[in-house]
């Protein structure tokens, strides 16, 4: 008697490069649940936040920081191009402001999905944390543990390891980026890359390891190695104005010149029970 497929349900976040990889998921498995955190309505404790200048300074300062980074629809035209960004079984999308909001714990609980998949939310936190049956993955735009957190393509340039772009993709453990490891993918580096164009090519080529990940644990293959250090956990506030400057002047192309770097892939079998 053949296997049934696992059941999936994907948390994700509204850019083209989360909807891409859902999609991609949709595709290949049986997914019965898009659900796209949108973010949180403003506030007056939002807005009163805004009023102490130290806070409002440094969110400002990384809004127009994106806002120029993002500017046009670059990431839209290499994940979709010509086509409208949207979801594919659009019959599945659920909207929630907040990823651990009430209302996505019942969903989930509810439809008792096998695999739960996680890309560009909020940090997951419990009761949601302990759902999927097989487990719950997270892709993560960092080679974990060195590169933990947040612009990791960024710093594996700016620290002059071009081979340690990539992206994780592990198990959700209470941490920031730190359950076990199940794959890292890392795309072909090409001199006159830049950083956003490096990222993307990883989401795209990470979207066909997340479906094989889920295709391989619903066969009974035990994957995940516990990470053996915490590595770095980069945050938003240590991108400065003076780090982006010192990066520019340092690799004003983005990629040291005469680099060349074909993609690769990085499977972690679970450790035997001798070898734990």
């Amino acid at each position: 008697m053949a296997q049934s497929p696992p059941r999936v349900v994907v948390l994700c976040g509204s850019a083209p490069r989360h909807v891409y990889v859902a999609n991609r998921l949709c595709r290949s498995l049986d997914v019965r649940a898009v659900v796209q955190e949108v973010g949180r309505r403003i506030t007056p404790a939002k807005l009163a936040s805004l009023a102490k200048p130290q806070m409002a300074v440094g969110k400002i300062g990384r809004w127009l920081r994106d806002r120029r980074r993002y500017t046009g629809n670059r990431e839209a035209d290499f994940f979709f191009g010509l086509d409208e960004v949207k979801l594919d079984r659009s019959e599945l999308l659920r909207r929630a402001e907040y990823v651990n909001e009430p209302a996505v714990f019942d969903t989930v609980r509810q439809l008792a999905p096998d695999v739960i998949a996680v890309f560009g939310t909020s940090l997951i936190r419990p009761p949601l944390l302990e759902q999927g049956r097989l487990g719950m993955l997270n892709l993560h735009g960092g080679l974990s543990p060195d590169y933990r957190g947040a612009d990791c393509t960024f710093w594996a340039l700016y620290n002059g390891e071009p081979a340690r772009v990539g992206c994780t993709l592990h198990f959700i453990n209470a941490g920031i980026d730190t359950g076990e490891l199940i794959a890292h993918v890392c795309p072909e580096v090409r001199e006159g890359d830049d950083e956003l164009l490096l990222f993307w090519r990883a989401v795209r080529d990470s979207a066909e390891v997340y479906v094989e990940a889920i295709e391989r644990l619903a066969r009974g293959e035990e994957l995940g190695q516990r990470q053996d250090r915490k590595g770095r956990l980069y945050q938003v506030k240590d991108r400065t104005w003076a780090a982006e400057r010192e990066f520019a002047r340092r690799l004003p192309g983005g990629v040291v010149r005469g680099t060349l770097l074909p993609p690769r892939i990085t499977w972690f079998a679970a450790a035997t029970e001798s070898g734990r």
